[in-house]
């Protein structure tokens, strides 16, 4: 599953790639610096998935009869990935508002609302890090991610609720207007579907790392009691897995 999910992956980008650089035509008002948004949009839509399954897990580990580990890991490996769109979404807005503004950066209300966004969990991972038994890192880390989910709508929403300099939504805008067409609408799509693979691929990735971790966690603090209760055998029985 993985392997064929790696495959996909591959195929998808190396699709995208072809069409967003050669197959699909420059914009006729912003050039070719409108091929950015193949890459911009679906790293920003990347950043929404990651951050809501990060919420969604926190949920399921704060309600009792759905209480798991993997819940909580599967919530921290999908922040860092989120994190991870979300700052490659920061930097191409500001590769593309420089030849189309005139500027890097503007304290535009979707600008803005990104950048606290990216911080809050950039916040969020750092409570990971803190010290605490695994239960205690949990739950506040799952109260921490459904208070920084807020500013997720927030983001989304701030060019209908706010006059920007940011253009409207090309394909989820209020009036459910899809304003691209052709080719350029089909390498839109395409460009979501293949970074969703990426996504899936790096958070599976980043799980597994993270289910390494515990376990390598739990073993250290096994050892830690044999060694402190004087059990020797036992503590041989842990180093041996």
């Amino acid at each position: 599953m993985r392997k064929l999910l790696g495959i996909a992956t591959i195929a998808a980008m190396v699709v995208l790639g072809l069409f967003a650089l050669w197959l699909a035509p420059a914009d006729a008002e912003q050039g070719d610096a409108q091929r950015l948004m193949y890459v911009h949009v679906p790293a920003a839509w990347l950043a929404y998935l990651a951050f809501f399954v990060t919420a969604v897990c926190s949920v399921l580990w704060l309600w009792p009869r759905t209480r798991a580990t993997t819940w909580d890991l599967l919530a921290g490996a999908s922040a860092e990935v989120g994190v991870l769109f979300t700052a490659l979404t920061l930097a191409l807005g500001s590769l593309w508002g420089r030849p189309i503004w005139g500027t890097w950066w503007e304290w535009d209300a979707r600008l803005t609302t990104t950048a606290v966004l990216f911080f809050l969990y950039l916040g969020y991972l750092a409570l990971r890090r803190l010290g605490g038994t695994a239960d205690q890192r949990a739950k506040r880390s799952a109260i921490a991610a459904l208070f920084a989910f807020v500013d997720v709508p927030i983001v989304h929403f701030s060019v209908t609720w706010w006059e920007t300099l940011h253009q409207d939504a090309t394909v989820f805008n209020p009036e459910l207007d899809v304003q691209i067409r052709g080719s350029m609408a089909f390498t839109l799509v395409w460009s979501v579907v293949a970074f969703t693979l990426v996504y899936g691929a790096l958070v599976r990735a980043r799980l597994d790392l993270a289910e390494l971790e515990e376990d390598l966690e739990e073993r250290e603090l096994a050892l830690a009691i044999a060694e402190r209760t004087g059990s020797g055998r036992t503590a041989e029985a842990v180093v041996t897995g």
